[in-house]
């Protein structure tokens, strides 16, 4: 478990220190060799002692092996010169993941890019329980995406069920990505701030296809609506004549005329008029 330290402070020894060196010059400059020589030795060996806590960044401290706690505070600090000293950043990091090839929950190979915004949170965590704690960052990230990517379909064509896709579903799919990211990279006391998708779209594989098939649903989609509308003109047509006695149509002419009117109405090109000169039996 990570333990907050607060080690002694660095000007105190500091001004010991120069006391000592006096005394190694003092001692020297009155033939006391040996006095002298162990003065000199004691300043040399108190140096690796000092050490720097920058804003936003912990020191990891060390005693031939045995964890002796964490330095969070900021300033000028001393320690036992034979502790070993890890210096970590606490700052908010982020990286945007390259596009990943995935399968969706249908099999489609998908692209997906991310963002992760994550700083260390555990220090203890970050130094032991993993070897790279950014290279950790990095590949369950992409384990995450795959893990997410899984359980959604890229859109709902294939499977008109789903309520959720990766398209349409960004909330969801966002939470759902930060949620199984949170949960890998606790083991390495990393916290994450945000995580969402930053880049979706079909493998180029595939995309030219799906693209044609998105296209032709539209098309499909918009006849539909002008074949409706136009049946309703056609049915709106034939009541106004009825009504107000235009012209009375027999069953055939009626079907002739109605056939006539969608052709015109559905047509997706202006209709080149024939005109007619003579009876309409003609």
């Amino acid at each position: 478990m990570e333990k907050i330290t607060k080690p002694t402070s660095g000007y105190a020894i500091l001004v010991m220190h120069l006391a000592v060196i006096v005394a190694a010059v003092y001692t020297l400059a009155n033939g006391l060799v040996i006095p002298g020589i162990a003065s000199i030795f004691i300043f040399i060996l108190l140096i690796p002692g000092y050490f720097i806590v920058e804003p936003n960044k912990a020191m990891v401290l060390l005693l031939f092996g045995d964890y002796k706690g964490t330095v969070k505070a900021n300033g000028f600090f001393w320690v036992n010169p034979f502790m070993t000293k890890k210096k970590i950043s606490l700052r908010v990091r982020n990286f945007e993941n390259k596009p990943l090839k995935v399968n969706d929950k249908i099999g489609n190979p998908v692209m997906v890019g991310t963002i992760v915004v994550w700083q260390v949170e555990n220090t203890f965590k970050a130094t032991f329980e993993v070897e790279d704690y950014e290279n950790f960052v990095h590949l369950q990230t992409d384990a995450a995406v795959r893990k997410m990517a899984g359980l959604y379909p890229y859109d709902n064509f294939e499977d008109e069920e789903a309520e959720v896709t990766l398209r349409s579903g960004v909330e969801e799919v966002n939470h759902s990505l930060e949620a199984e990211i949170i949960d890998r990279l606790n083991h390495a006391g990393i916290k994450v701030i945000e995580a969402r998708i930053s880049h979706l779209a079909y493998a180029s594989e595939i995309a030219s296809a799906m693209l044609q098939r998105q296209q032709a649903t539209a098309i499909v989609a918009a006849r539909q609506k002008i074949v409706e509308g136009a049946v309703g003109m056609v049915e709106m047509a034939l009541e106004d004549l009825k009504m107000k006695d235009i012209i009375e149509f027999d069953e055939e002419k009626k079907a002739t005329m109605v056939s006539n009117l969608m052709v015109v109405l559905c047509s997706d090109k202006s209709a080149s008029p024939v005109l007619n000169v003579g009876t309409l039996h003609q």
